[in-house]
């Protein structure tokens, strides 16, 4: 089947065009009489759309969400809601010098050789304009999550190129992160990245970087101990989102230079609660959460298309000059923390449900 639908108890189907009418998405499994608050849906959406700061692209579009199903009088009647977003400022005429090139590193060339035919203007189905949806459908999860949980998901950039901050991730708040344009929340070296990502944009280049992930307030027991492991899902769930190129969870990579008499999470009591003095596990044990926060970062690869002459391959098979046309975000960061943050929280929704239909309940330890 085609891969516009992600989840099993809460389940989101993707849809539309970066240039098409419309893009949407529709949520199914949401539980009844669920409080939805349609204007944080709303302010997610403002923190993904395009044209909000000088780093990103100038590209204008709205993003107003229309809630077409599954929520009257602001409460959700168990129906799937469908919610939708008119594109206004596709400028398809931008893209009329790709028809017959492959733009390099970019989904061109693959969709191509997968279905025979593309959509040339925005790419469409690959374009990162699509994840409005998601964020839209996103913006519900973390509404059950923290209904149900008090649960808090928070995104933030945390490197751009070798610029790199060494905040506490369990310190950092959504007021901080939304201080500044590139969404980082030490706000000495978010002021060397916001010079970095300008200077690149004037020379029509691009840059990447790596995005920490936070969840407060899950309890233990979330997630399956064999293919639907919570940081598996969590990985799958983040690697869908367009230029990521690297996942990692609590130690991740570097806990590989430890011994595991450093690396383990020694049991700890606080207040009859079980914790754990150290968080090298990112707060997920044999797939399952442990009740710590969940830690994890997502690696970005600098933006594919880029202003500057490059040599690119055309459709009969040739190697000629190119140079991209067209309105492009310098770097995607900025925008994708909020888009991060809603297919985290998709996850763990669709796994709270998951436990929820199972087995009726979490079991205390």
């Amino acid at each position: 089947m085609p891969g516009d639908t992600f989840g099993q108890s809460f389940r989101v189907t993707n849809w539309g065009e970066s240039h098409g009418r419309a893009i949407g998405v529709v949520v199914e499994g949401i539980p009844p009489k669920i409080e939805i608050d349609e204007q944080f849906i709303i302010s997610d959406l403002d923190r993904r759309k395009p044209g909000q700061s000088k780093i990103t692209t100038s590209r204008k579009e709205a993003d107003r969400v229309e809630i077409l199903s599954g929520i009257e009088d602001g409460k959700t009647t168990g129906a799937p809601v469908a919610m939708m977003i008119m594109n206004q400022d596709g400028r398809s005429k931008d893209y009329d010098n790709l028809k017959s090139l492959f733009r390099p590193s970019h989904a061109d060339f693959t969709y191509q050789a997968k279905y025979g035919i593309r959509s040339v203007a925005g790419g469409g189905r690959s374009s990162a304009r699509v994840t409005a949806g998601t964020v839209a459908a996103g913006a519900l999860a973390k509404i059950i999550l923290k209904q149900f949980f008090r649960s808090e998901i928070l995104a933030y950039v945390v490197k751009v190129k070798h610029l790199k901050t060494n905040l506490d991730p369990l310190k950092v708040t959504l007021k901080e992160v939304e201080n500044n344009i590139v969404r980082c929340p030490d706000p000495l070296i978010a002021e060397k990245m916001i010079d970095l990502i300008s200077k690149t944009k004037k020379r029509g280049d691009s840059v990447g970087g790596v995005i920490q992930g936070v969840v407060k307030n899950i309890p233990a027991g979330l997630g399956e101990p064999v293919f639907d492991k919570i940081e598996a899902d969590l990985a799958k769930a983040c690697l869908s989102i367009n230029a990521t190129k690297g996942f990692e969870i609590g130690s991740g990579f570097d806990g590989v230079e430890l011994f595991g008499s450093e690396h383990n999470d020694a049991f700890a009591m606080d207040k009859k609660k079980v914790t754990t003095e150290s968080n090298f596990s990112g707060g997920v044990q044999g797939g399952i959460t442990n009740g710590m926060p969940i830690l994890f970062k997502v690696a970005f690869k600098p933006t594919a298309t880029i202003l500057q002459k490059q040599k690119t391959l055309s459709k009969d098979k040739k190697i000629v000059d190119y140079q991209a046309k067209g309105r492009h975000d310098p770097c995607v960061l900025p925008r994708a923390v909020p888009i991060v943050e809603a297919m985290t929280a998709i996850v763990l929704c669709d796994h709270f449900l998951r436990q929820r239909g199972q087995v009726g309940s979490f079991t205390n330890v």
